[in-house]
């Protein structure tokens, strides 16, 4: 007796307008009849938004950072800094110089300490070097529409006049600090339909493209699995309830969340920003001047303000000239989508020592640098190769 469907009547091609559920060759099979899918849009249309003065330029998603308002009264003029008259700091010792050299030997387990220890310091030069770094602190705000199921939450669109962006007060964090603070705006707070669902409250389900069912794995549609024995797992049907949305063909709106309405509001986004520039003056030492980035040095000169005055009476002029090259940068760059709140600038004396040294009759170098006293040695004349086993 030949196998046959245990739905009988419907045409040989019932259910081939559902996209992905074609028989196995050879094998008859059970189909769902085609689901229409609504094509509901993934954004919302720009029509559901209501139209907010001040905020005509907001979008879903976000949009650029709107500029500052020009203040209502003169801001300070910034100030010419003090001067320091200490511009140097002394040498390190030959003692300290070999203990730092020492300690950075042990610290490396391919590294015999002979030459730190055992080594004859001939020459030691300082190198000392500059470091300018330049502050500003800025707070920047932009807009956005955005959404969420609406399960009652008050409704205040039109009620009041909405406050501007600038407007809109917020607690700045210590200064130089990032952080960011989202605000919902008040008085943009409205009830539309759902777009995803239209209203619905659910959706197609993905996993069976709406038709609560799908081919059975088992017998890949055939409900049969050997010969006349008919498929346990659907009963011989040929497809089994999809499990995802329970044989329903639909689930709850992801969107709406089953809501059928979403509540659509305008946020706030406040960013308070450090931008940091530095600048580290040229040394012809030898030493790397990435390596100076792990150490810290003196601080000779510092200067907080709203905003702050160029560097003068510095004696590098390299100094001088990076400082009048940033603060310039800076207040141009970011006044003009920000505000700027403070700037600071800081000059370090960062020491530098060039340690020259013979062991076994080889003459090698190293450097101390920074208040840490870190070491380079990159011709080290004791290493081992380490095997790990």
């Amino acid at each position: 007796m030949e196998n046959q469907r245990l739905l009988s009547g419907q045409p040989p091609n019932y259910g081939f307008g559902n996209p992905g559920y074609c028989p196995a060759p050879g094998s008859p099979a059970m189909f769902a009849p085609p689901v229409s899918d609504p094509g509901a849009p993934s954004a919302p249309p720009a029509s559901m938004f209501d139209n907010v003065p001040g905020y005509e330029g907001t979008l879903m998603g976000g949009g650029g950072f709107l500029p500052p308002p020009v203040p209502s009264v003169p801001m300070p003029m910034p100030e010419p800094g003090h001067t320091h008259p200490e511009w140097n700091i002394p040498s390190i010792t030959e003692e300290t110089a070999r203990e730092a050299f020492v300690m950075f030997a042990s610290s490396k387990c391919c590294y015999s300490s002979s030459p730190a220890k055992d080594g004859v310091i001939t020459r030691m030069d300082a190198f000392n070097t500059y470091r300018y770094r330049l502050e500003t602190f800025s707070e920047s705000r932009s807009t956005e529409w955005s959404q969420e199921p609406y399960n009652g939450q008050p409704v205040d669109a039109f009620t009041q006049a909405v406050p501007g962006p600038w407007d809109i007060p917020a607690q700045a964090p210590a200064f130089f600090k990032d952080h960011t603070q989202v605000i919902r705006v008040p008085y943009t707070s409205s009830v539309k339909n759902c777009y995803a669902c239209v209203g619905m409250g659910r959706s197609p389900c993905k996993d069976c493209a709406g038709a609560g069912n799908k081919v059975c794995w088992v017998c890949n549609g055939s409900g049969y699995r050997h010969g006349d024995d008919r498929c346990s797992h659907c009963n011989g049907r040929g497809r089994e309830n999809c499990t995802h949305c329970s044989g329903q063909g639909s689930r709850a709106c992801p969107t709406c969340r089953g809501r059928r309405q979403i509540l659509v509001f305008i946020n706030l986004k406040i960013k308070w920003t450090n931008h940091t520039d530095v600048y580290v003056v040229e040394q012809a030492s030898g030493l790397k001047v990435d390596n100076l980035s792990k150490v810290s040095g003196k601080e000779m000169y510092k200067d907080t303000q709203y905003l702050v005055f160029p560097v003068s009476g510095f004696p590098d002029r390299a100094v001088v000239g990076a400082s009048e090259r940033l603060v310039r940068e800076h207040q141009a760059n970011y006044s003009q989508t920000s505000r700027i709140l403070q700037q600071r600038q800081i000059i370090e004396l960062i020491p530098i020592t060039k340690v020259s040294y013979m062991w076994k009759g080889k003459s090698c170098v190293y450097f101390v640098f920074g208040n840490e006293f870190k070491v380079s040695a990159d011709d080290y004349p004791a290493k081992c190769c380490c095997t790990l086993l």
